[in-house]
């Protein structure tokens, strides 16, 4: 699948990371519906990529996440691909986590994003795509945020099980595990103070390659071995992309 001319919804396009894939996509020639929970940022990245259409969610109002697909595809008269990138993160350590936050980073990032990839998975046709970003976090521990990979490690899960549903109507479902990025999502923690990390890795690439392993119908795209920085494309199907997407460290 072509990037050019296709239909994409980008949930959580007002976050720093949604919003330079937004831009991506515009600028190689998709058509695209940014959806945001702020409305005034929401404008201008609607803007950028030339969309008058672009819808206000909550987290907490499933049964709105849930036809925000259907919304997208009845404005561009059809959907191709959707693509969730949002998330809440909250640092303490397991015992002094409370059900609260908990709960919040549940509904953040874990049960706002499957609703609007149930509601997505509902609306596109065989051979599209979905996907959704976790992290890194969902495979490798770190210290104080337990409850935020939990969240993560749900919505994981969830991807999982609908990749092997979704293999009879060849419609591809990512999931992207980004390393700590450089784009200041650490330091918005709604709870708790983040622990020393590394350098955060430049989300430019990163954002690049989920584009194209979105449309390459790939299974993961997540930091290549070694560095631990450079994003690699996993599981890529050259039956669905029309051009061949390289690995961004250069081993297509």
């Amino acid at each position: 699948m072509d990037v050019h001319g296709a239909r994409l919804l980008v949930v959580g396009a007002t976050g720093e990371f949604g919003t330079l894939v937004a831009g991506l996509a515009a600028d190689r020639g998709a058509r695209v519906v940014p959806a945001g929970r702020e409305a005034g940022r929401l404008a201008a990245v609607a803007r950028s990529v030339g969309s008058p259409f672009a819808p206000t969610f909550d987290a907490y109002d499933l049964d709105r996440c849930s036809v925000l697909a259907a919304r997208a595809a009845e404005h561009l008269g059809g959907l191709d691909a959707v693509l969730v990138s949002m998330g809440a993160v909250a640092f303490g350590r397991a015992e002094e986590a409370s059900a609260e936050i908990e709960e919040h980073l549940m509904a953040v990032n874990a049960l706002a994003p499957i609703a609007v990839l149930r509601g997505a998975l509902r609306t596109i046709g065989r051979g599209g795509a979905v996907g959704a970003v976790t992290g890194i976090v969902v495979e490798r521990p770190t210290a104080s945020a337990g409850a935020y990979r939990a969240s993560k490690a749900a919505l994981s899960g969830w991807l999982e099980t609908a990749r092997l549903e979704q293999r009879a109507r060849a419609v591809g479902v990512l999931e992207a595990r980004p390393p700590h990025l450089a784009n200041g999502f650490a330091g918005r923690a709604v709870a708790g103070v983040s622990p020393h990390l590394p350098a955060g890795s430049d989300p430019g690439p990163w954002a690049a390659a989920v584009l194209d392993a979105l449309f390459a119908g790939a299974d993961l795209v997540r930091p290549a071995p070694g560095d631990g920085c450079t994003p690699r494309i996993e599981g890529a199907s050259p039956l669905r992309s029309k051009r061949n997407v390289q690995n961004r460290d250069g081993r297509g």
